[in-house]
C-alpha cells in the first residue's frame, strides 16, 4: 500500500442497517474528493447504539478495510458519526451586563456571553458533544451576528447543546479503538446529514432534515443559516419489517424483502385486490399475502414516525421554522411515495437528499444511504481547515489581540476606534488582502519598515505581557492618532514617535 502525503479525511457511520466508511481527500479548492467506500452489514447495532461489541467491530473492521483498499490509503483516525435515544437536543441562553462606562460591546463581551451560555447544567453521566452559536441579542435587539462595536446595557447569546450519555458514546468510541484506530471527534449523524444535503439557501429558508435509518430517525430544522433543533426517534425502517413479520407471520428477512420490493407509504388503495404468494423455506404451504393489508401496515407505520417528528418540533415550537420544505436521506428515502406522504404531513415540498459540493463517483453522491458518511467527512474537512488557520494565525493570536485592547485602552487609545480596527485588519488578514511578503514576515514576528503615521518600527511582539507593557510606556503615541491601514498587520506592534 502507498502512503503519499495528502490530506485524508475518513467519516464513519456505524449505522443499525450497515456500517459505511467513506475515505476523501482534501482537494485544491479545499473540498473534499471521495476517494475509498467501505460498507458491511451491521450485526451489533440496535436503535443506533453497540448492543455487540465483537459482532460491531468486526463489521467496522471489514468497512475500514474495503474503503482502505479503495483509496490505496491507511485510514488512521477517523470521524465517528453516533446516535441514538440518550442524544438530545436543547438551548441554553447566556446573559452578559455591559459594565463599560461608553456601553461598547467589545470581544470580551462576547467571550463572556459565550461562556455564560456554555454553563450547561447536564446530568453527570451526559457529555456535550456539539455546541451550535445562534444570532445574539442586545437589549431585546435579536437576529444580531456581530455585534462587536454595537452599544447596549445587555448582551444575550443562545446555544444549541447536542449532548448524550458518556457510557453509550464510548461504546462506540471503544469499538473503533478496538482496531488501532483514532477517533478525531464524535460527531451527531443528523448535523452530518444536514452537512451533506442541505444548500445555503435551504438553511436559510428554512429546512427539517430527515434521516430515515434502519433503527433511528434523526432530524434537524435549519433556519436563518443556523440548526435550531435537533433530535433522535428510535423508530426506523425495521419497525416496519417487525410490523410486516408479526401481521403476516412470516420470518424477519422476508418481510424486509417484501417491503423492499413492494412498499409503499400511501396506503394500499393501490393494490385493492391484489395477493402475492410467499414460498416457506421451511417445507410448510406457501403464505398468501393480501397487498390491500400490507399497503396499509406499512402505511400507518411510515405515517406514525413522520408524525411523531412533527409532534417533537411542535412541543419544541420549531414547527414554523419548516417554511422551505423537507429533506429526506438515509436508506427510508427510497420507500415508495415516502415524499407524497411527508408534503401531506408536514404541508411543505419534500424531496429526497443530494450530496452537495463533494467530488466523487456520481453513483455514490446519488444514494441516500451514503449520506451521513459523506457529512461526516465534510465536518472533518471543516475541522482541518480550522487548523489551518490556527497555524497561520500562530499559537498566540487570540491572546495578543486581548492584550493589545487592555494596553491600548490604558495608553489614552478610544476602545470603539482600536476594536474596530482591530476586527478590520483581521478580516483584511482572512481576505487576503495584506501583501503575502509582509504576511509572511509578521507571521515570523517581522514588521514591515512603516507602520503607523509618524512612527518607526522597533520590533514586533506577541503575548508576553510585560514586556508589551514596558514597551508601551515607552510609546509617546499620540491619543487620537491616524492608523495607516496600508501599512499594518494584526501582530501587536512595538513603536515610538520619531
Amino acid at each position: 500500500m502507498m502512503f503519499a502525503s495528502k490530506e485524508i479525511v475518513t467519516g464513519l457511520d456505524i449505522g443499525t442497517s450497515q456500517v459505511t466508511a467513506i475515505v476523501a481527500e482534501v482537494g485544491p479548492s479545499d473540498m473534499p474528493n471521495i476517494i475509498g467506500i467501505g460498507q458491511a452489514k451491521s450485526r451489533g447495532v440496535r436503535k443506533g447504539e453497540i448492543v455487540d461489541a465483537d459482532s460491531a467491530t468486526e463489521d467496522v473492521r471489514l468497512a475500514l478495510t474495503e474503503a482502505e483498499h479503495m483509496a490505496d490509503e491507511e485510514v488512521r483516525s477517523v470521524y465517528l458519526g453516533v446516535s441514538g435515544g440518550h442524544v438530545q437536543g436543547f438551548i441554553n441562553r447566556g446573559i452578559h451586563p455591559v459594565v463599560s462606562a461608553e456601553r461598547d460591546i467589545t470581544e470580551e463581551d462576547v467571550r463572556d456571553v459565550v461562556r455564560n451560555a456554555k454553563a450547561v447544567n447536564l446530568p453527570n453521566d451526559h457529555h456535550v458533544i456539539h455546541l451550535v452559536r445562534q444570532h445574539f441579542s442586545i437589549d431585546g435587539q435579536s437576529g444580531i451576528q456581530n455585534p462587536i462595536g454595537l452599544l447596549g446595557a445587555k448582551i444575550e447569546v443562545d446555544l444549541h447543546v447536542i449532548h448524550g450519555q458518556v457510557n453509550r458514546l464510548q461504546n462506540s468510541i471503544r469499538v473503533v479503538k478496538n482496531l488501532r484506530v483514532d477517533v478525531e471527534d464524535v460527531v451527531f449523524s443528523g448535523l452530518a446529514g444536514v452537512l451533506a444535503v442541505l444548500s445555503s439557501q435551504q438553511k436559510e429558508l428554512g429546512t427539517l432534515v430527515l434521516d430515515f435509518g434502519g433503527g433511528t430517525i434523526e432530524y434537524a430544522v435549519c433556519c436563518n443559516g443556523l440548526i435550531k433543533h435537533t433530535g433522535v426517534l428510535p423508530v426506523g425502517g425495521d419497525h416496519i419489517s417487525n410490523d410486516l413479520a408479526y401481521g403476516f407471520k412470516v420470518p424477519l428477512g422476508e418481510a424486509e424483502q417484501l417491503k423492499i420490493n413492494y412498499g409503499s407509504a400511501l396506503g394500499g388503495d393501490s393494490f385493492r385486490g391484489q395477493t402475492i404468494k410467499v414460498p416457506d423455506r421451511m417445507g410448510m404451504p406457501d403464505k398468501t399475502i393480501n397487498m390491500e393489508h400490507f399497503g396499509r401496515i406499512m402505511s400507518l407505520r411510515v405515517s406514525e414516525s413522520l408524525k411523531l417528528v412533527e409532534a417533537k418540533l411542535m412541543e419544541a415550537g420549531c414547527l414554523d421554522l419548516v417554511r422551505s420544505g423537507v429533506v429526506i436521506s438515509g436508506g427510508g428515502a427510497r420507500i415508495t411515495d415516502i415524499l407524497g406522504l411527508a408534503e401531506h404531513v408536514f404541508g411543505v415540498p419534500a424531496s429526497v437528499g443530494v450530496v452537495r459540493n463533494v467530488n466523487g463517483p456520481k453513483i455514490v453522491l446519488e444514494q441516500p444511504e451514503f449520506a451521513v458518511g459523506i457529512g461526516l467527512t465534510k465536518f472533518g474537512v471543516f475541522e482541518l481547515l480550522k487548523q489551518r488557520d490556527r497555524k497561520a494565525n500562530g499559537p498566540r493570536f487570540g491572546c495578543a489581540i486581548r492584550q493589545l485592547l487592555k494596553i491600548a485602552r490604558t495608553s489614552g487609545w478610544e476602545p470603539t476606534r482600536i476594536d474596530l480596527w482591530i476586527t478590520n485588519q483581521i478580516s483584511r488578514l482572512r481576505r487576503g488582502v495584506f501583501q503575502p511578503k509582509w504576511s509572511a514576515l509578521a507571521m515570523q514576528g517581522v514588521g514591515p519598515p512603516i507602520c503607523w503615521r509618524g512612527t518607526r518600527c522597533l520590533g514586533w511582539t506577541f503575548s508576553r505581557s510585560t514586556a508589551m507593557r514596558e514597551a508601551f510606556r515607552k510609546c509617546r503615541v499620540p491619543r487620537r492618532s491616524s492608523l495607516d491601514e496600508n501599512y499594518c498587520a494584526v501582530w501587536v506592534l512595538v513603536a515610538i514617535r520619531n
